[in-house]
Order: structure tokens, then sequence, then C-alpha cells
């Protein structure tokens, strides 16, 4: 998947947050609603002007600028 055909930052856009082309839907934004429970489908309904390719662009984007980032320690604090 080629993110880049989908995401683009502009700086009059959003601040240069990185956004789907034509839109003002930031990948941020995005990621937010999938992590409080919203499905592709309730995202896609809810915002027509979004592809279900936009939509997978925005996780090889995520995947990409995670891949070289520092391990952050996500323990919970349990021992054992």
């Amino acid at each position: 998947m080629r993110w880049h055909d989908h995401i683009h930052s502009d700086p009059s856009v959003l601040l240069g947050k990185p956004v789907i082309r034509g839109t003002r839907l930031s990948v941020e934004f995005l990621l937010g609603l999938l992590a409080e429970g919203w499905t592709e489908q309730d995202i896609l309904r809810s915002y027509p002007q979004l592809s279900r390719e936009a939509l997978r662009a925005v996780f090889a984007f995520a995947a990409e600028c995670t891949r070289d980032e520092l391990v952050h320690d996500v323990s919970d604090g349990a021992t054992g």
C-alpha cells in the first residue's frame, strides 16, 4: 500500500498534520475514532468522502511512522 497516494501534509491545513488528500480528516483523528471503537463501516458511513483505500492508507502510514520509533515501555506495572 502506497499511503503517499492518499495522505499528505500542508502547512495551511490543520497546521500541517497529515490528512487524507482532499479532506481535513487527519490521520490522528481517524486513528482516534478507531481507538474509541468505531468500525471501518462506521467511519465510511459517517465520512462518505473517505474511501476504503484511504482508510487503509492511515494504517500503512501509522505502521511506517512507528517502525523506526524507540520501543516504549507499555507495561501495566504488574509483577510476576
